[in-house]
């Protein structure tokens, strides 16, 4: 996204920034080797030479909502052994010689690694047109805390990645789920429409009993901490 200055039409003779979506394409490895470090494309999409019925070229985005943190110095020597946590998002060309990025026995010696990720960006190949591997890294920093006691809170600990399409389909696939059902307004009770509605009609209803919460009795006993 970049802004640009341009003049409102309703007042010819003053200016505001917009923001524009401007397309850059990324040809090589090294120019898609985001590094950690650095503010990557707000938006990433690995694209096909298909194009849809609209006209725009199949393709998928890659949405980052989380990254890790930083990065073990360069200069380190064992820093090798996780050359791939340089990289936000690194896209490769496809190759069967590449298949991870990392090793489970360059943990017994990571001065000298049996797979350096690094190496894979080294030789900058061309990724036009060509069968692609996106290496994406995401993760989060836990600081024990008090209130991890007795069980670790998880809300806003996550990180990830969503592969989602992007002008791949001539629209939204959905519409075409055999199993969609359409509810009209007022037809929400319907038992025909909405089975959910009547489950105290239904035959084989299950009896369940009340719930009930009595804490930690008989779990653990607080005042033993004292």
């Amino acid at each position: 996204m970049e802004f640009t200055n341009v003049s409102l039409p309703w007042m010819p003779d003053r200016y505001a920034m917009v923001p524009r979506l401007v397309e850059k394409q990324l040809r090589t490895e090294q120019e898609a080797a985001l590094r950690y470090d650095t503010k990557i494309p707000r938006y990433l999409h690995i694209a096909s030479r298909k194009t849809n019925r609209w006209g725009h070229q199949r393709s998928y985005k890659l949405q980052v909502f989380s990254f890790a943190g930083d990065h073990l110095p360069e200069s380190q020597t064992e820093e090798r052994s996780m050359s791939w946590a340089r990289y936000k998002v690194a896209i490769t060309k496809h190759k069967d010689s590449e298949q991870t990025s990392s090793s489970l026995y360059s943990q017994n010696d990571v001065w000298t690694p049996a797979v350096d990720f690094s190496k894979y960006i080294e030789d900058n190949e061309s990724i036009e047109n060509q069968d692609l591997v996106a290496w994406v890294t995401t993760g989060f920093l836990h600081i024990p805390h008090a209130e991890d006691i007795p069980n670790t809170v998880t809300v806003g600990n996550g990180g990830g990645v969503i592969l989602r399409p992007h002008n791949y389909f001539d629209e939204d696939p959905s519409i075409s789920s055999t199993d969609s059902v359409y509810f009209s307004p007022g037809a929400e009770g319907s038992c025909e429409n909405n089975r959910m509605a009547c489950l105290t009609h239904e035959t084989c209803t299950p009896i369940l009993e009340t719930f009930t919460y009595h804490g930690f009795d008989g779990v653990m006993k607080f005042e033993d901490w004292k």
